[in-house]
């Protein structure tokens, strides 16, 4: 519990008290943002912000988290490790691309393609591993079963050894891509993502101590979780929540940074880790629901554009910028999807304690 609350707090102080010197910085590295061209004119003057603020919460959330672990005399953990690697990898990617946009002076940086294939790498990488590492009672980090509020009974190694490791990373594919672009997408108004990725991470938050409380390993039945290091999860969890409160603190309207893919990526990358690993992936849906809500408003713009030969359902996707379009305020449009955000998330962590309740 020390653990989880040094690494918060250490996080929090490290992006609130360093942000400004990572701004002054980002600036004489021309580290600027780029604005879309068809995208609301008011976005115009925040060309030139420095962008790529991600690596801030990033490399606070992980030295906080080693931080904690030594202050409290524990070892890190592979379900831990393994967010790190999922959350350091796709920032990588997000870097790269941010990178070679302040590098060609343009909003394009990576090649969609060039950009799927990073995050599948990322993600196969952390499937095989997450399948190694199994402690004294045989639990490994993450399960081929797939997971609702804990595993569910079909098992992708029930289709025989090859063709269900094959599907299980196909399925971790799946959700890794979904989520960290479904953030990505998000983050188009100031504090945006950040805030709604507060609420996912600090649901995951709860959802590790609460799976800590209720392990099977206690001798707890029936309703008891099987989870490998639920605790050291919800620490690497509240490292990012930290993290992210310091820095979304500089990234409200009028944001003076931006977190650019680097952020975006490694933060979808992180909550898509963290719900393989406390095995409720499908409850990410509604834990996720705005991201979901704002990936699928791009997406239905695409296929009705198509089906209709250029008509459109929003004015402009994602659908906050249809809303801005609209008229609302930025800061209107991004506190009242901060709303519903929150209740997605509380719906999750309820519908979590409804199960547990009809599992006793």
């Amino acid at each position: 519990m020390i653990a989880l609350l040094i690494a918060g707090a250490l996080s929090m102080l490290y992006s609130l008290l360093l942000t400004p010197l990572f701004i002054r910085g980002f600036q004489k590295l021309r580290w600027g943002q780029f604005i879309r061209e068809d995208g609301p004119k008011s976005h115009f003057a925040k060309r030139g912000t420095p962008t790529m603020g991600g690596l801030i919460f990033i490399s606070g959330s992980v030295f906080a988290y080693f931080i904690a672990k030594l202050i409290a005399g524990e070892s890190p953990t592979p379900s831990a490790l393994l967010v790190i690697l999922m959350t350091v990898g796709l920032g990588l990617v997000g870097f790269i691309d941010d990178f070679l946009k302040t590098r060609k002076q343009q909003s394009l940086g990576l090649g969609g393609w060039s950009k799927i294939a990073g995050q599948v790498a990322i993600a196969v990488l952390f499937g095989v591993l997450s399948l190694q590492f199994a402690n004294a009672s045989g639990l490994t980090p993450a399960s081929t079963h797939i997971s609702l509020f804990r595993d569910l009974p079909f098992d992708f190694m029930s289709l025989g050894a090859v063709a269900g490791l094959i599907l299980f990373l196909i399925w971790i594919v799946v959700i890794v891509t979904a989520a960290s672009n479904s953030v990505n997408v998000t983050d188009g108004l100031d504090g945006l993502a950040g805030g709604a990725s507060i609420l996912a991470l600090g649901a995951y938050t709860v959802i590790g101590f609460w799976q800590f409380s209720q392990q099977c390993a206690r001798g707890l039945e029936p309703g008891c979780y099987e989870v490998r290091d639920p605790l050291d999860l919800a620490v690497i969890a509240a490292a990012l929540v930290g993290g992210l409160v310091g820095f979304v603190w500089w990234n409200t309207n009028p944001a003076h940074i931006y977190m650019g893919d680097t952020g975006s990526l490694g933060l979808g990358g992180a909550i898509a880790a963290l719900a393989i690993l406390t095995r409720t992936e499908l409850l990410l849906v509604v834990i996720g629901g705005l991201f979901v809500i704002e990936s699928g408003s791009v997406i239905l713009q695409r296929i009705y554009f198509k089906i209709t030969k250029g008509k459109r359902i929003f004015r402009m996707s994602p659908i906050h910028h249809h809303f801005e379009l609209k008229g609302w305020a930025e800061t209107t449009v991004v506190v009242r999807f901060w709303i519903i955000a929150g209740v997605f998330v509380l719906s999750g962590i309820g519908a979590i304690y409804a199960e547990w309740t009809v599992a006793q």
